[in-house]
């Protein structure tokens, strides 16, 4: 298996591993069992804590002090304003809502690599840009009916906002990888994410009764923070180091919402 096959796998896996937490992440919230911004406080800090202990067992290079404001950048965008909104979100939209919207990721994935890495717009991939904007923001506006909830625009938006914000991570992150190795760079951006939303869900973390959880919902805590936040994490950056552009991301964009369609509905 070549370098690029395993790539290939790697972010197939990243978006396995995204369209299962929908489902996962919503039973915890929308259960009330952990509030949003706590479950991000939880996400966060752990995951950190398994980015550190997985830094002492491989080869670190250190990180120039001058790209340090990249990584700050980089964990507001890709870990405190990504998971504060997309929480939030879930707690107002639904899971299949919520994971149609995301599939515009690769869309402002492209639209930012033009505006920032000067990357060439082709005819085809305009009109497809057109295509998904507009269907975005035709469930956007009218997503309301889909489920009996309120402020399902609202988690729409929030959604949305969360796309938009991972995608321009993605940008800053395939800078940071042209120079260094996932490893050296990850544990330091969860712990700057982690100084970043602890303000906001300390709270609510606090007040979790830890005894009321069922088995079930330990278990998607649990993949939450092992799969779709170390793993996919870990995974992504090191996926599109082999990668010179961003089009392995919109061959993802069909076996993404199929998985999170199936596993909302028969999960």
């Amino acid at each position: 298996m070549n370098n690029r096959t395993a790539a290939l796998i790697a972010l197939v896996l990243v978006q396995l591993f995204y369209g299962v937490t929908y489902t996962f992440a919503n039973d915890v919230i929308v259960g009330g069992y952990i509030m949003p911004f706590g479950f991000i406080v939880l996400r966060v800090v752990c995951a950190t804590f398994l980015f550190w202990g997985f830094s002492l067992v491989v080869p670190s290079k250190k990180i120039d002090r001058k790209d340090f404001p990249k990584l700050i950048a980089a964990a507001f965008f890709g870990v405190a304003l990504n998971m504060l909104a997309f929480f939030k979100g879930l707690q107002y939209t639904t899971p299949i809502d919520g994971s149609v919207i995301m599939t515009s990721v690769p869309i402002i994935v492209l639209i930012l690599s033009a505006i920032i890495l000067k990357e060439q717009i082709t005819k085809l991939k305009i009109v497809g840009i057109g295509l998904g904007l507009l269907g975005a923001l035709v469930l956007i506006l009218y997503g309301q009916n889909s489920e009996n909830r309120e402020n399902i625009m609202l988690g729409n938006i929030l959604v949305l906002v969360n796309a938009a914000s991972y995608s321009y991570y993605l940008i800053l992150i395939k800078k940071l990888t042209a120079k260094y190795h996932p490893y050296d760079f990850i544990k330091w951006l969860f712990l700057f994410g982690s100084i970043m939303v602890l303000p906001f869900g300390y709270a609510e973390l606090s007040a979790v009764n830890w005894q009321g959880f069922p088995s079930y919902i330990w278990f998607s805590v649990g993949f939450v923070i092992v799969f779709a936040t170390f793993g996919t994490y870990l995974l992504n950056p090191l996926a599109l180091k082999k990668f010179k552009g961003h089009n392995s991301q919109y061959i993802l964009i069909f076996p993404t919402y199929f998985c999170r369609n199936f596993c909302h509905r028969h999960g």
